[in-house]
């Protein structure tokens, strides 16, 4: 792997900044890639602002399970209640267009990533759904809890589960 250190010092100060946040109380986890998120910011910045918005304004402990969109298909939110099971019985996914930001309001999930390249195609890309399923061996494994959020790059593949 190439490291254009310039780039990473650059992301890094960005990042630390928090400039991008719009002063959000919410924390991205350490997991998330800080070159790709100065590099995906940069390029969206606009959807960047009104997702962060949307969480920074919005009552998340009072929503309704289903898809909100924030600004058509390009920022949406989807609420979901998951049912508590194991973190094997559920298919790694990974998308092509989208990006993932995923918050716990609630409880507690167990997030995994790996990359593409540890993984097995299990079915063909849905490009209409923007979503593939994978089995994966290996991935690292995260505690998600309310407070702070994921974001998920196309380049990985991710899992998450309930904890009871």
């Amino acid at each position: 792997m190439i490291i254009n250190i310039r780039l990473l010092e650059e992301a890094t100060q960005w990042f630390q900044d928090g400039k991008w946040s719009n002063d959000l109380s919410l924390k991205v986890h350490k997991s998330v890639d800080v070159c790709e998120f100065y590099s995906q910011y940069n390029k969206n910045k606009v959807f960047w602002d009104k997702a962060f918005t949307f969480l920074k304004e919005t009552d998340l402990e009072h929503m309704a399970p289903g898809k909100y969109a924030i600004e058509g298909d390009s920022v949406y939110v989807s609420v979901a209640e998951g049912i508590t099971r194991a973190i094997d019985e559920i298919k790694w996914e990974a998308h092509r267009r989208y990006i993932d930001i995923q918050y716990v309001v609630r409880g507690r999930e167990k997030m995994g990533i790996a990359p593409v390249e540890n993984a097995e195609i299990i079915s063909s890309f849905d490009e209409i759904r923007d979503i593939g399923f994978y089995n994966v061996t290996g991935g690292k494994y995260y505690l998600a809890e309310p407070g702070t959020f994921f974001i998920f790059f196309p380049v990985a593949l991710i899992v998450s589960s309930s904890l009871s």
